[in-house]
C-alpha cells in the first residue's frame, strides 16, 4: 500500500498564517496537518505502507527550503519509504496526482493535505475503489458523489441545483494506481481540461465508465483547516481526540509561575506561564512566553510572546508578540501588535 499525498497548496485562505508557511504544513497541537493526516491513515489502513509520496509547491510559492526533508522524516518515522515530488504549476487535482506518478502503481490511498478526519477505513476487495465522503448543508461548495444500491453512480462537481449531499473530502482508495495514472496521462495527452484544469473528478468518471466500481467511505469527523474559525475549531476536536486516547500533551518542562492549565491543552517545550490561566483547547508552540493573561480556545504557534491577554478564539503565529486587549485575534508569523 502507497500513500499519496498532493498538498501543493499554499492555502490562500488562511492568510497571514500561511505566508511564510504553507497550510499543510501549519501546525495543530504540536504537529503539521500532514504529519497528523498520514499517522491517522496509516494507522486505520490494515495493510503495510511501503512508500508515502508528497506533492509540493516550488519554493517561490512559499514551501521552505527544509520540506523535502521534514517529509521525509515523517515517513521514515512511519517504516515508509518516502518521495517527495514538485507540482510546479498549479493545473488541477489530476495534475497534482500525476506529478508522483513514478509512484502511483498499486494499491494506493491519495489523501489531499486539506483536512483532517477520523473515518473507517475498511477497504471492501470487491471494489476498485472507495472514495470517503461527509454530508454537508450547502453541497454546492463541493463535489459531490450519488449513489444507487451502496455504488456510486455519479461525480458531480459543485452542483448549482440539489443532486447529492455527500460531499467529497478529498481521501480516495485505489485498488490499481496504474490505471489511475493511465486515465491522468490521457487527460493530459489530450489537453482535456476543465475550468483550465485536470480535474480528478474526470478521471473518477471515465473509470466508471469503464466499469469500474467505486463505493462510499464513511466518515465519523472530517475538519477543515481552510480558515482561521475552522482552524481554531480543528484544533479543538484534535485535542479531544488526543485526551479520549489518554494522551497528555503539556510539555514537562513548562514552566508554571502562579498559572493554571485546564485541560485539554498541548503546551510545547519550554514555554513559561507567568499569572495566566491556559484552556480549554489551547495549543501553545515551544519556547512562548504567556503573562498575566487568560487564554481559551486558541490556536498559538512557536516562539509567541503574549501578554496581558484575555483571548478566546485566536491564531497567532510564530515569533509573534501581542499585548493588548483584543480577544478574537488572527495575526501571522513575525507580527508585533504591542
Amino acid at each position: 500500500m502507497k500513500i499519496i499525498v498532493p498538498m501543493a497548496g499554499i492555502g490562500s485562505r488562511l492568510r497571514p498564517h500561511t505566508l511564510t508557511v504553507p497550510k499543510p504544513l501549519t501546525v495543530i497541537a504540536g504537529k503539521p496537518i500532514v504529519q497528523r493526516l498520514v499517522e491517522d491513515i496509516t494507522s486505520v489502513v490494515n495493510q503495510k505502507i511501503e512508500e508515502i509520496a508528497f506533492i509540493i509547491g516550488p519554493a517561490a510559492k512559499g514551501f521552505p527550503a527544509n520540506t523535502k526533508e521534514e517529509l521525509l522524516k515523517i515517513a521514515k518515522e512511519l517504516g515508509a519509504k518516502g518521495s517527495v515530488y514538485v507540482q510546479e504549476e498549479a493545473l488541477g487535482t489530476a495534475h497534482a496526482i500525476y506529478c508522483a506518478k513514478d509512484s502511483l502503481s498499486g494499491p494506493c490511498v491519495v489523501a489531499f493535505a486539506d483536512t483532517l478526519f477520523k473515518a473507517d477505513f475498511t477497504l471492501d476487495a470487491n471494489a476498485d475503489g472507495a472514495i470517503w465522503v461527509k454530508k454537508v448543508e450547502d453541497p454546492s461548495a463541493f463535489g459531490v458523489v450519488k449513489l444507487e444500491d451502496g455504488i456510486i453512480t455519479d461525480f458531480v462537481e459543485k452542483p448549482k441545483d440539489f443532486v447529492s449531499d455527500l460531499a467529497i473530502i478529498g481521501i480516495y482508495y485505489f485498488k490499481d494506481g496504474n490505471k489511475v495514472k493511465e486515465e491522468i496521462q490521457y487527460l493530459i495527452d489530450n489537453n482535456l481540461r476543465e475550468n483550465d484544469e485536470y480535474q480528478l473528478t474526470n478521471v473518477l468518471e471515465s473509470l466508471k465508465q469503464q466499469g469500474a466500481k467505486f463505493i462510499p467511505g464513511t466518515v465519523d469527523a472530517w475538519m477543515d483547516c481552510g480558515k482561521k474559525n475552522p482552524t481554531v475549531d480543528t484544533n479543538k476536536q484534535v485535542l479531544d481526540f488526543e485526551k479520549a486516547a489518554g494522551n497528555d500533551l503539556v510539555s514537562k518542562d513548562v514552566i508554571l509561575e502562579n498559572s493554571e492549565i485546564i485541560q485539554p491543552c498541548f503546551i510545547g517545550e519550554n514555554v513559561v506561564l507567568k499569572n495566566t490561566k491556559i484552556g480549554p483547547y489551547v495549543s501553545i508552540g515551544a519556547n512562548s512566553i504567556v503573562e498575566n493573561s487568560t487564554i481559551e480556545n486558541s490556536l498559538i504557534q512557536s516562539n509567541v510572546e503574549i501578554s496581558n491577554a484575555n483571548l478566546n478564539n485566536a491564531m497567532i503565529g510564530n515569533h509573534a508578540k501581542y499585548n493588548g486587549k483584543y480577544t478574537s485575534v488572527s495575526i501571522g508569523d513575525y507580527t508585533e501588535l504591542t
